[in-house]
């Protein structure tokens, strides 16, 4: 048993190691202004993979951003290919340090986010629904500006510190 946890304590810090820091990117093109990407409409395409990497879900996005000074409001319908409809409406304001902060009605707290370059580290708590039942996860976000009118997100989607879901996203101007 003893031997058990130095395995697992050695696998957590070596994953550790191995993770990505957002200042990888700082001199990426181009660059990532969130504000002026998500300003006015644009459209997405998504799946769920479960923690096998089997397709769970699809969807698509229809987004519409307004910015008032420091603050993006964006609108995200969603629509699953199994008929179902959500609405999620982002209230998120740029920081004088230049991060970013957000809130949603589904969102646990805060979501904190950190541009460098073209990418935009993103990640917050999230309250999600699975038929009757709600579990609380964490999302860690992982947006890439491909260019003018196209950004890639990919999602780890954890719980007690696990992968249990990811979520692949294409965005559209």
């Amino acid at each position: 048993m003893k031997r058990l946890k130095w395995c697992y304590l050695a696998l957590v810090i070596f994953l550790a190691a191995c993770s990505t820091d957002i200042s990888d990117y700082e001199k990426t093109q181009p660059t990532f202004n969130l504000f002026e990407y998500f300003s006015g409409q644009s459209h997405a395409w998504g799946m769920v993979q479960d923690y096998s990497n089997k397709q769970t879900r699809r969807f698509e996005v229809k987004l519409v951003g307004t910015v008032k000074e420091n603050t993006l409001t964006l609108k995200e319908d969603f629509v699953f290919d199994d008929g179902e409809k959500t609405q999620r409406t982002w209230v998120i304001t740029k920081m004088t340090d230049g991060t970013y902060q957000g809130k949603a009605d589904d969102i646990i707290g805060v979501a904190k986010g950190v541009v460098k370059g073209n990418a935009l580290h993103w990640q917050y708590d999230f309250n999600l629904k699975v038929g009757d039942s709600s579990y609380e996860v964490s999302f860690d976000d992982w947006l890439y500006r491909q260019d003018e009118r196209h950004v890639f997100n990919i999602t780890s989607v954890r719980k007690f510190g696990i992968e249990v879901a990811r979520i692949t996203l294409f965005f559209q101007k």
